[in-house]
């Protein structure tokens, strides 16, 4: 990237609360030895507290240092299913966010972004954490982002791949963003939700889209993501989750939230990723108090990919 930013790159060019655990059965296949080391099986946990209950997968001793893990849109728990285990002296949950992977479906017919950070707070009381850090890939980055700016006393470190807060939008955009809203879940209640044949073809799909992410990490993610129905392939995500937003904060709003973070901040960007507004990245960066900026090879979900290790190298000493 270019500009003011300048990134550091790789040399390789409680109340009413439980949690109940077991077992994932589901591994990583072997290969490279970092491979076999990531191919550890989570936890399979149950998160509730208060009206929500959230899947999680949990990596790591009991006693290690917290670390609340949260995905990507349409992505599930298994997005840290190679970085978790390499995060040595940490106690990793990734959630499965409501609508996504095996967590329920939320009643409403809208996901507001900002109700992810209740949502993800929720949790932390579930777990009993009252301080904890957190690492967040794409849109968990945003909703990290927010929960440490509303909650800067719960947070002790802050980790971000590809991405620092959420998309925001100018005020005079939200009237038609609504209605578009509105108009978008009309329409989807009579659309036919995409099954496959098999699940090979579900994750050929999935290895398609936009994000540019390897078969070996979509058959990671497919494997919490998807479910047979009539022997169909189907997602499990909820079909609302691709409506667009009923409302998005503002730039001015998304500053504020990111000028109230106090935890230290390691931003992690991917050289093949995502491409940023360069002039709205440096303006919320120059927001951070304290921030370590890393470039490394790979594409969006490089966290899943063969950078894992280097991606952890960093977050783990960023933790550490």
């Amino acid at each position: 990237m270019t500009g003011a930013i300048r990134w550091a790159s790789n040399l390789k060019g409680s109340h009413g609360a439980r949690v109940t655990e077991k077992m994932s059965g589901h591994g990583m296949a072997a290969g490279r030895p970092e491979a076999r080391e990531a191919s550890l099986s989570p936890e399979e946990l149950t998160i509730s507290h208060g009206a929500r209950t959230f899947a999680a997968q949990g990596w790591g001793p009991k006693d290690g240092i917290r670390v609340l893990a949260l995905h990507g849109w349409l992505d599930n728990a298994a997005s840290f299913a190679r970085l978790a285990p390499l995060l040595s002296g940490c106690r990793v949950v990734a959630l499965d966010l409501p609508g996504h992977g095996l967590s329920p479906h939320k009643a409403c017919d809208f996901y507001n972004f900002a109700d992810y950070v209740p949502d993800s707070v929720a949790a932390t009381e579930g777990l009993g954490w009252r301080r904890f850090s957190l690492l967040g890939h794409s849109m968990g980055a945003g909703i990290s982002t927010l929960l440490a700016g509303a909650f800067p006393e719960r947070v002790e470190r802050l980790a971000l791949i590809e991405g620092i807060g959420p998309l925001s939008s100018e005020p005079g955009a939200s009237p038609a963003a609504l209605r578009l809203a509105w108009e978008k879940l009309t329409a989807l209640k009579d659309k036919k939700p995409p099954s496959y044949a098999s699940f090979e073809d579900a994750v050929a799909a999935r290895a398609a889209g936009g994000a540019g992410i390897s078969r070996e990490a979509a058959t990671m993610l497919c494997r919490r993501g998807l479910e047979q129905r009539a022997e169909r392939w189907c997602w499990r995500n909820d079909a609302r989750l691709t409506l667009p937003s009923l409302i998005r904060l503002t730039e001015d709003q998304v500053l504020a939230f990111i000028a109230a973070i106090e935890a230290p901040t390691l931003l992690i960007r991917a050289r093949d990723g995502l491409r940023f507004d360069m002039r709205k990245m440096e303006q919320r960066v120059a927001q951070l108090r304290g921030v370590t900026l890393r470039e490394i090879d790979g594409g969006h979900h490089l966290h899943l990919e063969s950078a894992a290790r280097e991606v952890a190298d960093a977050v783990r000493a960023h933790f550490n």
